[in-house]
């Protein structure tokens, strides 16, 4: 896996995608290159498939073509509207405008495009991410925007209200919630040939939390599975089935649990100096390649952001409001067509809950606090969806969860106004508590998410199985 996502970096950090007239000498691995360079696919994949065909090619090459190709196809099935199809959705979403916006939209990269085989492919949630951008920038121009009331946001307050009411704000898990999900993943018909074995990996909730307890399985199609041992940082149940010609492919699970709400009322909690001798200390402040770098601009932010701040819990909070007043939310790339994902958040002030995650993370880290991964999904009534958060750990206290796209709550009280700087609420599915960690059994080919664990993984003999070529559902509900 680290070879595919490193080649995936190197091209990546070496696109330029634009349309110069060039013709290649002949059909060699730098030629390939610089066609996908350029943007052009189409003649990337012939190229390609015509050095594939050799028999004394090496391995390595091999290998660097199909990560190509992949990526390339990985690419297209994100960006995948037309100019016109964008022109008549910006119509209907944005309303009126002229070309000279559209054209500023662009070169601000709000509205996002790249040049594929010579013409302008739009990603498939620009119009939507516009939107997001163009209220944004105009509740900035308000006076006092202050923050956006929503039913879900008040639905959130009230919950954190009584979370912070129910215990002694020093963690104890409170106000349970017992959730039955039923999780189905269907695979495209003829995705995969008559006959042949589809392996399915599908996300399932780790045990280790004091949140998240009493996992029932109830049932599985197939019937036979796996499920990895709580140890394994992304977990996972693992089913296989017959691909059928001219139907698609099925597997289910249906399982109860119960989880439950977390909050640190850190200013009356001791926190004591890190052990910086101490392993996890030295894991969970370290780069993390190639998602947690500390580049340049990391540590010249960061730095300016925390300022003289020694007490980590100060350092957490300058940081978490830096990111909620300067990122905003939006839909994102797959993870795995972006090389750097802090580094495109603070290029375009804008991400999702992983990315601004992420973000959150490789500063933390630089700033020598340590904090972990953690994701899985949301299962608030309502608003049931894949989600990441994180947890920071401070000595004398533990881990501590932070959920940073959740952001700061409209409310005049500072502890619910900062609930989800030092808590989580109830409405909680935790798979995964790292990224890029190993799956049982063993998947053989690159994965469709190399970072993250949410929405599962598919495979046969002949490769893996694409986003593109199924789906997911979820199904949730809530018991006494």
């Amino acid at each position: 896996m680290k070879s595919l996502v490193s080649c995936y970096i190197i091209i990546m950090f070496a696109a330029v995608m634009n349309c110069q007239q060039w013709v290649p000498t002949k059909y060699k691995l730098t030629d390939i290159k610089m066609a996908f360079q350029k943007g052009r696919f189409t003649l990337s994949k012939q190229w390609a498939n015509t050095l594939l065909n050799k028999n004394n090619l090496d391995l390595a090459t091999k290998k660097e073509l199909m990560s190509l190709m992949d990526l390339e196809e990985r690419i297209s099935a994100d960006f995948t509207l037309s100019e016109a199809e964008v022109d008549v959705r910006l119509k209907k979403v944005i309303g009126t405008f002229s070309q000279e916006d559209k054209a500023n939209w662009e070169k601000k990269n709000w509205l996002e495009y790249r040049m594929i085989d010579e013409k302008k492919c739009y990603f498939k949630r620009s119009v939507s991410n516009l939107k997001l951008i163009l209220a944004s920038q105009q509740s900035k121009q308000k006076s006092s925007p202050g923050l956006v009331t929503t039913k879900f946001s008040l639905f959130l307050l009230e919950h954190s209200r009584k979370v912070i009411t129910s215990g002694d704000s020093d963690g104890k898990p409170v106000e349970p919630i017992n959730m039955k999900v039923t999780y189905r993943i269907t695979v495209n018909a003829d995705a995969v040939p008559d006959g042949e074995t589809v392996r399915c990996w599908m996300p399932w909730p780790r045990e280790i939390h004091n949140r998240q307890r009493d996992i029932t399985l109830i049932k599985t199609s197939p019937t036979n599975h796996i499920i990895a041992p709580d140890s394994i940082e992304q977990r996972s149940i693992y089913l296989e089935l017959t691909a059928l010609k001219g139907k698609p492919t099925i597997f289910e699970i249906q399982y109860t649990y119960q989880s439950m709400a977390q909050y640190f009322e850190l200013n009356k909690l001791k926190v004591f100096p890190y052990n910086k001798n101490a392993a996890d200390f030295r894991q969970y402040t370290s780069e993390q390649y190639p998602q947690i770098i500390f580049s340049n601009k990391i540590k010249q932010l960061s730095d300016s952001i925390v300022g003289k701040a020694k007490d980590p819990v100060e350092k957490v909070r300058k940081l978490y409001y830096w990111i909620n007043d300067h990122i905003i939310w939006t839909g994102a790339l797959e993870y795995s067509i972006i090389p750097d994902i802090p580094g495109y958040v603070l290029l375009n002030r804008r991400g999702d809950c992983g990315m601004q995650t992420l973000l959150f993370m490789t500063m933390a880290r630089y700033e020598g606090i340590p904090v972990k991964w953690q994701s899985g999904w949301m299962m608030h009534p309502g608003e049931v969806n894949l989600h990441d958060w994180c947890e920071v750990y401070y000595e004398g206290i533990g881990w501590v969860p932070l959920d940073m796209s959740f952001n700061l709550q409209n409310s005049n009280d500072i502890k619910e106004k900062e609930f989800y700087i030092s808590g989580i609420d109830a409405y909680r599915m935790i798979v995964n508590d790292a990224i890029s960690s190993r799956f049982v059994p063993t998947k053989k080919f690159p994965r469709s998410e190399p970072y993250d664990f949410q929405r599962g993984e598919v495979e046969w003999r002949g490769g893996n199985l694409y986003f593109n070529q199924w789906d997911y559902t979820i199904h949730v509900e809530y018991t006494k």
